[in-house]
């Protein structure tokens, strides 16, 4: 069989035998996507979510996939049966890391992330991880050696199919339904099962030399140098292009909860469709993936925002049919089963560099999320090119020399395309010389459909036309626009304000025409919000030397409540916010009103314990970035914290102001377990604010009865907070988000 031949037939029908092998697979992939997301909540209130820390984890995360791809790649250089004992003893070395969970050694607080979390999570998890990341690739190898003649290429669906599981099964039913601990002894008890599974896959491996190839001796061809790259690369692409969609989805169309399950699902869904002995789903897609690329991803970066949820949508399928197109060619040119350990370490290279540009270096590399249309060229670069009508193929037919003719021909009409579409010099074609442009270059880019460089020349100009040249500009202009770690933020300008974006969120509104003007609070934080009327009566409560806190800084808005002999203090875990904020040039609240304002940099929940107890008589929190929900800091052991950083008398704002999720029955719950009286509003602007304020859901809570009395009597609808049936406070040990969804469950 050569390596682009259709996948070997199974003889004969489904074996006993084939089934455990499917089952270990399913099991082992299962557990190492369950494992993920399960540490990350157990290890979020210790250490906090700087980027620092995450990006140290992913690391720990892609060095332990890679470390299990290459010990299954050189356990498969000893005969079968030793190579099953060793990992056999390899899994009961790890069991005795059970119950799984993270060692008992907190984070000192001088203690560097790049060293001590990978320490942490390697301590804690290290030898379970890699012991079941090596389950997919070994198995395989051990069920080819098992049953000569069967695929075990397809088994690779199996394993997918399991890793998402785990991954569904996490938000959806093992974090609503099982603390941390139970959890932790439920992952344990599958572990134990999934040894069990493993060692009735070795008992069934051939005993003699003469039922299979020994599993040691490699007779087939060794793949070259380019085979090797190209395995790599349609492996990156893919894995960036999900971290990507995830990235640009959250930040430039919907911020919606839970939205990053779907393109990881994808991801993993696209290697059952890839690795399936059937190979029409795969074909189809292949053959359609390049126009769906060059016809949708300039309509998914254009920016246009009138319809996100298509626009989400359109994302979601333009990234299923690209990892199917990719990893379907990745299985074409896949080697014989004595080489697909190596094939699978390829692989995992591939996903690893994927991640690590995606995840990584992009966030550095970048002020916009261009990784996103600079993977899809890719992607178009590496699509198998088929013709869509045989027409279309008719019109290459020649020599070389005209071939490279008509391909620079296209060249220069594209180019001149690129001019009307972004320039229209001469105003000949009007207003809508952006969409007639990008139409023009996708007829094109769709009949050269077929030929890689004429079609990848559309392609870039179809993404350059349609939202690259606007993303450009935007980087071209100067610092409007900054990225980081936890997203991107765009100053835009309009007549008499200018704001701050997050992604699709607005972050921060500041009016310009006067000194006067940029001192007035605005958006959600204006006077007469919940925070607006807390800081305003703070002098009456506590005197003219009240202390304030604030968690999350924002554009600095609250920092012009600020008061003469008032001593603040701020808390922003992300020091880009912090440039902007400092910078006179972009917004001038603290320059205006709190030039010397004290900013704590790093996780709040953290910083805040740092405190001295009573540090503050008002804390506002204020920590949520776009419609992201940072749990750690909303679960009963947090407001205890807020508890002992407040003076008995002092109050804590917290606003849960969020598009998706009713937040209001985490704080009550809170507030009830932790002593609090409280009570809410909900401020919505008077028609004369016009855009500078906001509808806004404000929390007051305080030990002191006569206080929040006070507060109240200051105006406004203030209410009792609201309940949720059945509903359980959040802590580090349980917490979901799913009782909390709008429009679910009555919300």
């Amino acid at each position: 069989m050569t390596t682009d031949d259709a996948p070997a037939p199974d003889a004969g029908g489904r074996s006993p035998l084939r089934a455990l092998f499917v089952v270990t697979i399913l099991a082992g992939s299962f557990l190492l996507f369950l494992v993920q997301p399960m540490v990350a909540r157990m290890a979020l209130p210790r250490l906090g979510g700087a980027p620092a820390v995450w990006n140290s984890a992913m690391l720990v995360y892609q060095a332990l996939l890679l470390g299990g791809y290459a010990y299954a790649h050189l356990l498969g250089k000893l005969p079968l049966h030793r190579g099953a004992l060793v990992h056999l003893g390899v899994l009961a070395l790890a069991a005795l890391w059970l119950p799984i969970g993270l060692v008992a050694a907190p984070m000192p607080p001088d203690a560097e992330p790049a060293v001590w979390v990978p320490w942490l999570l390697g301590a804690s998890i290290g030898p379970l991880f890699f012991a079941v990341s090596a389950q997919a690739p070994l198995m395989q190898r051990w069920y080819a050696a098992s049953e000569p003649g069967r695929n075990p290429y397809a088994l690779y669906a199996a394993s997918n199919i399991g890793s998402f599981g785990g991954l569904l099964a996490y938000p959806l039913v093992v974090e609503p339904l099982l603390a941390l601990h139970s959890q932790s002894r439920l992952w344990s008890g599958l572990y134990l099962l999934l040894v069990a599974l493993v060692a009735g896959c070795a008992w069934f491996l051939p005993r003699r030399v003469t039922d299979a190839v020994p599993a040691h001796r490699v007779t087939s061809p060794a793949p070259g140098l380019r085979r090797v790259l190209t395995w790599i690369a349609l492996a990156l692409v893919p894995s960036g292009l999900m971290l990507a969609t995830s990235t640009f989805l959250t930040t430039d169309i919907v911020a919606v909860p839970l939205l990053w399950v779907l393109p990881l699902g994808l991801y993993l869904l696209s290697f059952t469709v890839a690795f399936a002995a059937n190979r029409a789903m795969t074909d189809v897609f292949t053959k359609f993936t390049p126009a769906v690329i060059l016809l949708f991803g300039g309509v998914v970066i254009s920016g246009h925002q009138d319809f996100p949820y298509l626009n989400a949508l359109i994302a979601l399928v333009l990234l299923f049919m690209v990892a199917v197109a990719l990893h379907g060619r990745m299985y074409a040119l896949r080697p014989e089963p004595d080489r697909l350990t190596g094939f699978y370490l390829a692989m995992s290279v591939g996903g690893a560099l994927g991640g690590v540009f995606a995840g990584l270096l992009a966030p550095v590399l970048f002020d916009w999320t261009y990784e996103y249309p600079l993977l899809l060229l890719a992607a178009g670069a590496l699509t198998p090119q088929i013709f869509l009508l045989p027409v279309f193929a008719r019109l290459w037919r020649g020599s070389s020399q005209r071939q490279r003719i008509t391909t620079l021909l296209i060249a220069l009409v594209v180019a001149l395309l690129i001019i009307v579409g972004t320039q229209d010099p001469g105003d000949l074609v009007g207003v809508r010389h952006e969409n007639l442009a990008f139409i023009a270059v996708a007829v094109i880019g769709i009949i050269v459909s077929g030929r890689r460089a004429p079609y990848v020349i559309a392609l870039a100009a179809g993404l350059f036309i349609f939202g690259g040249f606007r993303a450009l500009q935007t980087s071209w202009a100067g610092d409007q626009r900054t990225r980081s770690y936890f997203g991107v933020y765009t100053i835009r300008d309009y007549q008499g304000s200018r704001t701050l974006a997050h992604g699709t969120t607005l972050h921060g509104i500041e009016l310009t025409g006067s000194r006067e003007r940029e001192r007035w609070p605005t958006s959600y934080y204006v006077r007469g919000s919940g925070v607006g009327r807390a800081l305003t009566l703070a002098p009456e409560l506590y005197g003219p030397h009240a202390r304030i806190g604030v968690v999350g800084l924002g554009t600095g808005t609250l920092a012009c409540y600020a008061q003469p002999g008032q001593r603040w203090r701020i808390f922003e875990i992300d020091p880009a916010i912090v440039g902007i904020a400092r910078d006179p040039a972009k917004f001038r609240f603290l320059s205006n009103c709190l030039p010397s304002a004290d900013i704590v940099i790093g996780d709040a929940r953290m910083q805040l314990a740092a405190q001295p107890p009573g540090s503050f008589d008002v804390l506002a929190l204020d920590a949520f970035s776009s419609d992201a929900v940072p749990m750690h800091l909303m679960t009963q052991e947090a407001f205890a914290t807020y508890a002992r950083a407040v003076q008995p008398r002092g109050v804590l704002l917290v606003h849960i102001s969020n598009r998706f999720l009713n937040l209001e029955p985490v704080v009550s719950a809170a507030a009830r377990g932790n002593g609090w009286y409280a009570a809410g509003i909900t401020y919505h602007p008077d028609v004369r604010e016009g855009t500078q304020a906001a509808t806004s859901d404000w929390i007051a809570l305080t030990r002191d009865q006569e206080v929040l009395g006070l507060l109240v009597a200051t105006g406004g609808d203030w209410r009792p907070l609201g309940t949720k049936r059945g509903f359980d406070a959040w802590t580090d040990d349980y917490a979901t988000i799913l009782p909390l969804l709008r429009g679910v469950n009555g919300n």
